[in-house]
């Protein structure tokens, strides 16, 4: 059951449409490569995945028989490939956020989540954090042996709490997003907003119908002028902050702040507009 009629807006529609992907009993060909499909889809963040990274070994082992589901996620969560495309390169809040978005199917909902597989990487190493997510009671409840993890953050089940809604689209970026894709790099998406016990903002993915992403570079550049640099300027002696969307490359945007005087105001505005931008707010710096 999804948690808002808003889903085809918001671009969740795509998850909460589709089948649950399960390999049940007398199973099929075609059923143990639609598995395979979803397993390297929801594990590696919808990465490309090419035939030579392909884990060859433990799909043989799925398709005999001798591992279940879960053993297969398993496999592919502690792989050299899932290193090296999410634990190598990322800082260590942000690879615990896509562990629990790929193998758990939501986002961390508190701190204290994020210093417990902190802790228990520290001590017992990634392979021992991995299994934390595959052994715990949780993801056998929602997806026991033989079911592939999904996005269950999108709709409204026992012991999901509410924050964890809003916290799941700082993860998601649209059905055809990529985890590795996303303008924000390696940085963690939820740090902020677990240390200081606050929601996230629900901010649509820019590829849902109707909606555009934009979220306020306040990270990157500060929110009024320091030390006055700009006082004096300006015929009514104001700087204005422009937040602006750019695209990129026809299909990425970034969130890009620009100071100018009241004079200049107007034409960097329509600059904005002529090379396709989106103007987000309009403040006084």
């Amino acid at each position: 059951m999804a948690i808002t009629v808003a889903a085809s807006r918001l671009g969740t529609s795509a998850f909460l449409d589709a089948p649950r992907v399960e390999l049940r009993p007398n199973w099929t060909k075609e059923d143990i490569e639609n598995v395979i499909r979803a397993v390297y889809r929801q594990v590696l963040g919808n990465d490309y995945v090419m035939a030579s990274e392909r884990l060859t070994s433990a799909e043989s082992l799925l398709r005999n028989g001798s591992i279940t589901v879960r053993e297969f996620v398993r496999c592919v969560a502690k792989s050299e490939l899932y290193k090296s495309k999410f634990l190598y390169n990322s800082f260590q809040t942000r690879v615990i956020e896509l562990n629990y978005k790929h193998l758990l199917g939501r986002a961390p909902y508190d701190e204290s989540e994020i210093i417990y597989h902190l802790d228990l990487y520290e001590k017992e190493g990634f392979d021992a954090d991995i299994d934390s997510y595959i052994d715990s009671i949780e993801y056998q409840e929602n997806f026991g042996e033989n079911i592939v993890p999904y996005y269950r953050g999108f709709e409204s089940q026992r012991n999901q709490k509410t924050v964890g809604f809003n916290r799941m689209f700082r993860l998601y970026r649209g059905y055809a997003n990529s985890d590795r894709a996303q303008l924000e790099g390696k940085n963690s998406r939820l740090a902020r907003e677990l240390g200081q016990n606050r929601a996230s903002s629900i901010i649509a993915p820019s590829g849902s119908p109707n909606g555009w992403s934009y979220r306020p570079s306040a990270d990157s550049v500060p929110n009024t002028c320091v030390g006055g640099a700009f006082v004096g300027f300006g015929e009514d002696g104001k700087v204005y902050r422009i937040e602006a969307v750019l695209n990129k490359s026809g299909v990425r945007r970034s969130t890009v702040s620009f100071f100018v005087p009241y004079e200049k105001l107007s034409n960097k505005i329509q600059q904005i507009l002529r090379q396709g931008g989106k103007i987000a707010s309009v403040t006084t710096a």
